[in-house]
């Protein structure tokens, strides 16, 4: 009985505080996604307009004869029946990450933001998959998918009747099975920023590698099941990494919050010109103004300004 008792206040106590470190991250992330909603807004309706983009494509789509490929020729082909399967390690992949920036509501030791690491994802998502939108619409290739060949009913799709078909796109099914938005694959872009952005932020080095390697097995497995020629793998891998290289470089630091002060609130641009104009003001109202309180003599010697202190020493000098 007494173990259970201290098992019991124990467990309540540890309760406690994980309920206050959820309400204090909550309060938080909600602060700064009332400064970034129209980011994380933004990138979602882009989101659909990839899908939808996707969807268009497949009107486009005539099925043919599969072209010479040579992951193909490498790689044996796993057959409609195991095509789950690259499906499985996509979907491991992008849950982890899911519930990877969510961490900080549960864990005492965080490094991210919520939601500025999603800013940031959403950033490299949306300039990769306009790219991918301008790639496949300007060719479309007949899709080796076991779908998109020739004889299957869904290799083609018929004229929509109105509008409303082709803004609902058909979802879920119109996304697994679309035909034509091949160059370059929509999967190695989610895994890819992934795994690039666990690679910054994230703190195990195991976990770390272990990404890279389950990404370059997805690579192997989309092959081998058929669902997009080597090229579309080849051009994600450096078109995804080239991108988020350049943007990220381009966008402001996230701020680190490993240093133990994680209560802290980034500041925004806002509020950095708030501050900065409130200490100016208040630096006059007292008759001072906001540069340093060294204010010694200066000489102007030669068309050269020295201070006090080195005028004597050139006048030494010259003499």
């Amino acid at each position: 009985m007494p173990i259970v008792k201290t098992m019991s206040l124990y467990i309540g106590r540890e309760a406690s505080k994980l309920w206050k470190r959820i309400c204090s991250e909550t309060s938080t992330e909600i602060q700064l996604l009332g400064e970034n909603w129209k980011y994380i807004l933004g990138g979602l309706i882009f989101q659909y307009i990839h899908g939808l983009a996707a969807r268009g494509v497949h009107y486009l789509h005539r099925p043919g004869p599969i072209l010479q490929d040579i992951g193909f020729l490498l790689l044996p082909e796993l057959g409609p029946d195991k095509a789950f399967i690259s499906e499985t390690v996509f979907s491991s992949i992008f849950i982890s990450f899911f519930l990877w920036t969510f961490h900080p509501f549960i864990f005492k030791s965080k490094k991210i933001y919520t939601v500025l690491v999603w800013c940031r994802v959403l950033a490299f998502l949306v300039a990769s998959q306009f790219l991918r939108i301008m790639t496949f619409y300007s060719t479309q290739l007949p899709g080796p998918n076991y779908h998109c060949r020739e004889g299957s009913k869904l290799a083609r799709l018929p004229r929509p009747d109105n509008v409303l078909e082709v803004l609902f796109i058909n979802f879920p099914r119109g996304v697994l099975y679309g035909c034509g938005d091949l160059i370059f694959s929509s999967h190695m872009i989610f895994s890819l920023v992934f795994v690039r952005t666990y690679q910054k932020y994230g703190s195990k080095r195991l976990i770390k590698q272990l990404g890279w390697l389950v990404v370059v097995m997805q690579s192997l497995l989309i092959i081998a099941s058929r669902k997009h020629y080597t090229v579309d793998i080849v051009v994600a891998w450096y078109t995804v990494n080239l991108v988020v290289f350049f943007i990220d470089k381009k966008l402001p630091e996230m701020p680190d919050r490993s240093s133990g002060v994680s209560s802290l609130l980034p500041l925004s641009m806002k509020d950095k010109d708030g501050k900065t104009k409130e200490g100016n003001h208040k630096q006059l109202m007292n008759g001072t103004s906001g540069e340093s309180p060294d204010w010694r003599q200066r000489t102007q010697i030669n068309g050269k300004i020295m201070e006090d202190g080195n005028a004597d020493a050139v006048m030494m000098n010259a003499a």
